[in-house]
């Protein structure tokens, strides 16, 4: 079996990292349950206003860094130029860690003003003081784990993606056990702290496995060639998470206009995406491993001019995430009701489960799309399609909900998944 999987890196690959998330999703889906009940969905609803705002920040520090190198360092593996690749990584986690202290720092430091101004929630300012914490561990754990997927070892990976799940969770878990033998509840800040502490148990694991020396002073050869990559990766990750803001403000904004009371729109807000998103997105693993092993194995098949290689993972790629995604749906429809009232004790969630479920092909789909466009070298092509994916979503919200409420944001997120899996299937019939 050993010499099997080493024959296979793709496949062994995927499927540890599949393993690996369907663990990670699991603990953190009945994290989400255990939050909803302690806190309650309003409070959960603020919880998640503050992802957007992370989002923008991880993009700035580490997303397009993290694809930019699994990228060129498996180009570089694939034509035995293992110095080069430790050259990439060393620029890498320069850049990366410190872009990470200037925006968390920024970050901190600006919290009131935009907890107040850009979220309409003052009382996400703490919030977002304590996630600052995060961005450095974060950024050397995405450099790294961009340079084992590119080895191929996606088990240190995966290691650590576990413990940071584990030690998230756990603390979080731990804390709220001795609060309540005092009679007291957990609070959103703790909630928050557990991502901290998370990412910091992610680095230590990811940096232990490493075995790798660095030079103090990062070699700069290759900063300009990781940096044509990279730019335009952040730019994307980058405008599609100020999108992502804007929808996440816009949504409790226009059901107030719609008649909701702020309580009440919060309360939606967070049964939408704390709940029904979370089961949704939980057969994304699959996929999202895939387009972590696909990235690299397409770029170094373009590195050896391996065109068959290249055309038979779309192919297959298509095919598999096409037969997820209806399953799913299949699955989410006749049991959306029954997942809301009983995990959630929600019959909402249970109601925007099901009318979700239609999206999941297109949803799979697209994220697996999107890594063989980066693999292939397009980054800008994917820029694009997600733009054009978040003005769908974002037309349904402002003129939708003021007059039929949130099932109009749930009809234009499908939409736009489908515009997006389109728009990635020309491109690449185009190529």
């Amino acid at each position: 079996m050993k010499n099997n999987f080493q024959k296979h890196p793709f496949l062994s690959g995927t499927l540890l990292l599949t393993a690996t998330g369907v663990l990670t999703r699991f603990i953190g889906f009945f994290y989400k349950i255990f939050l909803s009940r302690e806190i309650g969905a309003e409070a959960l609803g603020i919880y998640q206003l503050i992802f957007p705002i992370a989002g923008i920040c991880f993009s700035l520090t580490s997303a397009g860094i993290q694809t930019a190198l699994s990228r060129y360092i498996s180009k570089a593996f694939g034509m035995n130029q293992s110095a080069d690749a430790k050259s990439y990584l060393q620029i890498g986690l320069f850049i990366s860690v410190t872009l990470s202290l200037l925006i968390g720092t920024l970050l901190f430091t600006n919290a009131d003003f935009i907890a107040n101004i850009c979220l309409g929630e003052p009382r996400c300012a703490s919030l977002l003081k304590i996630i600052s914490f995060s961005y450095v561990p974060c950024s050397v754990h995405a450099c790294l784990n961009g340079y084992f997927y590119a080895k191929k070892k996606t088990a240190i990976p995966a290691v650590s993606q576990l413990i940071e799940q584990f030690v998230r969770v756990g603390s979080i878990y731990l804390i709220d056990q001795i609060l309540a033998s005092q009679g007291k509840n957990i609070t959103i800040s703790l909630a928050v702290t557990g991502l901290v502490f998370g990412e910091i148990a992610g680095m230590l694991v990811s940096l232990s496995f490493s075995g790798i020396s660095f030079n103090f002073i990062p070699s700069f050869s290759h900063g300009k060639e990781l940096l044509s990559m990279a730019i335009p990766l952040t730019a994307t990750r980058l405008i599609i998470n100020l999108f992502s803001s804007i929808e996440n403000t816009l949504i409790p904004n226009r059901l107030r206009i719609f008649g909701y009371t702020q309580t009440e729109a919060l309360s939606v807000f967070g049964i939408l995406t704390g709940m029904s998103l979370a089961v949704i997105l939980f057969p994304s693993v699959v996929t999202n491993s895939v387009s972590v092993i696909l990235l690299p194995a397409i770029a170094e098949a373009q590195a050896t001019q391996n065109e068959a290689m290249i055309k038979k993972s779309i192919r297959r790629t298509l095919s598999s995430c096409l037969i997820l995604g209806f399953c799913a749906s299949f699955v989410f429809f006749l049991t959306g009701p029954f997942i809301g009232n009983i995990l959630f004790q929600n019959a909402l969630a249970g109601a925007f489960i099901r009318i979700l479920s239609w999206i999941c092909p297109f949803l799979y789909l697209s994220s697996t799309l999107n890594s063989i466009l980066h693999g292939l070298g397009y980054p800008t092509s994917t820029l694009f399609i997600g733009l054009i994916g978040c003005g769908v979503r974002i037309c349904f919200i402002f003129f939708g909900i003021p007059y039929i409420g949130i099932p109009a944001y749930l009809y234009g997120l499908i939409l736009s998944q489908i515009v997006m899996s389109g728009l990635a299937i020309w491109k690449l019939i185009q190529i």
